[in-house]
């Protein structure tokens, strides 16, 4: 919006000459950082105030940790604090013509809005489990569907009209169209090497990475401020993806696939930045609020749909180990409590609880550790992730 508002400027008079810096990428990210964290600080305190007066409480499950039930009635839904601040800082800075930031936006709010609809049935209709998981997946799979077959075309043409006349063609040649090299499965670590997967493969693989990164972030939340931080890291790093994929200089010198457009997602990776920083603020522990599955959903979804764009999945599966590894202990706990159970009649435990952070604070570990603990891992996997700029 300031973009067009610049640009509309410059033209009225050489006075405004100096708007230009505008059109500078780099400047627009720092300032919708900026934005996102200024709105999440300013608008925290309103928003917690107006959460505790709805009486928007976190209800604490039977089977939850005992020291977690002090945190019964905490303000949860803080997730919209966040989605507000990427929204407004995002609309502001980057340019309205992107059809990328559209549809990461559009994702982020549908996902957003599924996780709403979980958070007000724990609070309002007292339902400690919420939206019911066939429902949750049911939604989940729409909007992730919706996105990849939009994305398997957008990846390669540059507007929507030929994304449309693309689509077109696929189905009247009967579901048979090859996709450029850049569409394919990226290989970190090595030089121009990828994998074709064709328009069915990219949709499954993207659906798989969306809604897979989605209910990821979601099991991870369940510490203060442990769920946040990584996200700030993981899309941080994955907006500088974003640039070297969007500049054909960068992307050439790099080998990476040129994807135009691409790099305007900066602008939204630092909008999360900036929002969620703001959010730790308040959710650092003690928690005044938790960002509920409103913001965990959202957040997940906007990792995988990015990642998918820059063509990075098996990089963020990387970087975002601790989201990985979390989804994976429950899994595995379900699938090991089920064949026990079957084999010998009793359930047993692979892990003293999950999901994974759950099993570490049974293990003496105090709630602080757990989450600085995941956070320096973190870092070191968004390092790692990084390297692969290079080191191809």
């Amino acid at each position: 919006m300031l973009l067009s508002l610049a640009q509309w400027l410059q033209t009225m008079s050489p006075e405004f000459g100096y708007f230009r810096v505008f059109q500078y990428l780099t400047f627009r990210a720092v300032m919708a950082a900026m934005t996102a964290l200024l709105i999440g600080l300013v608008a925290g305190p309103f928003v917690i105030r107006r959460l505790i007066s709805l009486k928007i409480g976190q209800p604490i499950r039977e089977y939850a940790m005992q020291t977690h039930l002090s945190k019964s009635g905490t303000p949860t839904m803080g997730g919209v604090l966040i989605l507000l601040a990427i929204g407004i800082s995002t609309l502001l800075w980057f340019d309205l013509s992107n059809r990328f930031v559209w549809i990461v936006l559009i994702v982020t709010l549908g996902f957003g809005a599924i996780g709403w609809a979980d958070d007000w049935r724990k609070v309002v209709h007292k339902d400690p489990e919420g939206m019911r998981s066939r429902e949750k997946y049911f939604w989940q799979s729409v909007i992730g569907l919706l996105a990849a077959l939009y994305l398997v075309f957008s990846i390669s043409e540059s507007s929507n009209l030929r994304v449309l006349e693309l689509f077109m063609s696929w189905v009247q040649s009967g579901f048979d169209v090859n996709l450029p090299p850049k569409a394919g499965l990226q290989l970190p670590f090595f030089k121009e090497i990828s994998y074709p997967l064709g328009v069915f493969g990219f949709v499954l693989l993207t659906y798989l990475v969306i809604v897979g990164a989605s209910n990821a972030v979601n099991l991870t939340d369940g510490l203060d401020g442990l769920a946040i931080m990584p996200v700030v890291m993981v899309g941080s790093a994955l907006g500088v993806f974003a640039y070297v994929t969007g500049s054909a200089v960068y992307s050439k010198y790099l080998f990476f696939p040129h994807i135009p457009g691409a790099g305007e997602l900066l602008i939204f990776c630092s909008a999360m930045a900036g929002a969620g920083l703001a959010f730790l603020w308040f959710n650092t522990h003690p928690a005044q609020v938790f960002m509920g599955d409103v913001g965990a959903l959202a957040l997940g979804a906007a990792l995988g749909t990015i990642a998918v764009i820059v063509r990075q999945e098996i990089v963020l599966a990387i970087m975002g180990g601790i989201f990985v590894v979390e989804a994976l202990s429950v899994m595995l706990q379900v699938i090991y409590f089920k064949y026990t159970r079957k084999r010998f009649g009793e359930g047993r435990r692979l892990f003293r609880m999950a999901p994974l952070h759950h099993h570490f604070e049974k293990s003496g570990w105090k709630e602080t550790q757990v989450v600085v603990r995941f956070w320096i891992i973190t870092m070191l996997l968004c390092l790692i992730g990084l390297s692969t700029l290079k080191l191809r």
